[in-house]
């Protein structure tokens, strides 16, 4: 395990790399997510989520793929979203830099409580795919109107 650190030949910035991992392994913390909600670093396809006070909204980016092979689903308040992500490279030609993602992917969204899962609406364009998502009419903010 700490061979590694006495071992100072390559590239500077690996021989760090390696030094945080080798320091990670020893105090037992672990490349994953910081909380249950969150997601190890690099999952692919990269995503945003925004609430408003009227509802959530979801971006996928994911260019490139065919909208016809994405999948989605809202259960208990959980968005999943799946699909593959092909892989783009000519034939007979060997990759010695690649930093797009391609395979099957499937990433799981919690939504907050209050959302509506049938007001859903997806959209795709120019490789964002964006879902929406109205809060419920209940859980929506209203003035009060203060009697005399």
């Amino acid at each position: 395990m700490f061979g590694s650190i006495t071992n100072w030949e390559g590239d500077l910035f690996d021989q760090f790399s390696r030094l945080q991992r080798d320091l990670d392994e020893f105090r037992g913390a672990s490349p994953g997510p910081a909380n249950i909600r969150a997601v190890a670093r690099g999952s692919q396809p990269a995503i945003n989520v925004g609430v408003t006070a009227e509802g959530a909204d979801v971006y996928v980016f994911a260019a490139g793929l065919d909208q016809e092979q994405i999948e989605l689903s809202v259960q208990q308040n959980l968005l999943t979203i799946s699909g593959e992500c092909p892989a783009i490279q000519p034939e007979g030609a060997n990759a010695y830099l690649q930093e797009r993602f391609s395979g099957k992917f499937r990433r799981v969204i919690a939504l907050p409580e209050d959302i509506n899962p049938d007001s859903a609406n997806a959209k795709y364009r120019d490789g964002v795919l964006h879902v929406s998502f109205a809060r419920k009419e209940e859980a929506k903010p209203r003035q009060i109107r203060i009697n005399q």
